[in-house]
């Protein structure tokens, strides 16, 4: 049976299929950014440290829902469900600021280390792991290969902690030339979003290249993350110590 032809004059009242809106990727809160600027160095410390108090008891609730609606789906199936809504976001997330120059370079991959902690943390919660434990920074540190030690990632942000209360307490030592600080702390967040990402801010910076790099470096980078972390969840491991390689199709 087919819909009836709209008569002459009058327009035809068949409603379209209503497309879904795209998500965009959520960017680091302002007080990061704040603390990220006054302390670059620590900058994906702090970062990882944030991430698990804002980010974790969300991907804990996700992930209770997703056992309640669908009990029987398999833990790598409910995290392959994160993985693609974030590589997605991933893919979005080069152009959320709209910004030229190194500030919109270093936003890009601050959103990029954001969402792809946020992917991490849904992963490790898919596979029954608690994504608000302290340890959950530790792996997103080693996952993403800022550090290639758990030992050496738990230093680091004990150390990060430690500037961060200083710095609440005392106030940031300020006066620094701010291109200075805006470089450095990109090229750290860079780093910990992926090698092609750190290419990608730095064409960024000249006008035009970014063009050529594209969507494909922030997704590509994603997937790779996605894969040692499904691979260190899976195994059901305290904490990355030598992580496997991608997962084969």
């Amino acid at each position: 049976m087919t819909d009836p032809a709209p008569v002459d004059g009058e327009p035809n009242t068949v409603p379209a299929a209503p497309v879904p809106p795209v998500e965009a990727p959520e960017a680091p809160p302002a007080t990061l950014w704040d603390r990220m600027r006054e302390d670059p160095q620590y900058a994906p410390e702090h970062l990882a440290l944030e991430a698990v108090r804002r980010l974790g008891p969300e991907a804990a609730q996700w992930a209770a829902r997703e056992r309640a609606t669908r009990p029987d789906a398999p833990a790598e199936q409910v995290a392959d469900q994160a993985v693609r809504k974030f590589v997605n976001h991933a893919r979005l997330s080069g152009a959320v600021s709209g910004a030229a120059g190194l500030p919109g370079a270093v936003l890009d991959v601050g959103v990029l280390a954001w969402t792809q902690a946020r992917l991490v943390l849904h992963v490790a919660a898919a596979y029954g792991v608690d994504p608000t434990n302290p340890d959950r920074a530790t792996d997103l540190l080693v996952l993403q290969r800022v550090h290639k030690a758990a030992e050496t990632a738990r230093l680091a942000l004990g150390v990060a902690a430690g500037r961060e209360r200083a710095g609440a307490l005392f106030g940031s030592a300020g006066n620094r030339a701010l291109g200075r600080v805006m470089l450095q702390l990109g090229v750290r967040l860079a780093r910990m979003a992926g090698v092609r990402a750190a290419k990608r801010m730095f064409a960024k910076v000249v006008p035009g290249a970014a063009i050529i790099l594209g969507t494909w470096a922030n997704s590509s980078a994603t997937k790779e993350l996605a894969d040692r972390a499904h691979a260190l969840y899976r195994a059901g491991a305290a904490g990355p110590r030598q992580l496997p390689g991608p997962r084969r199709p």
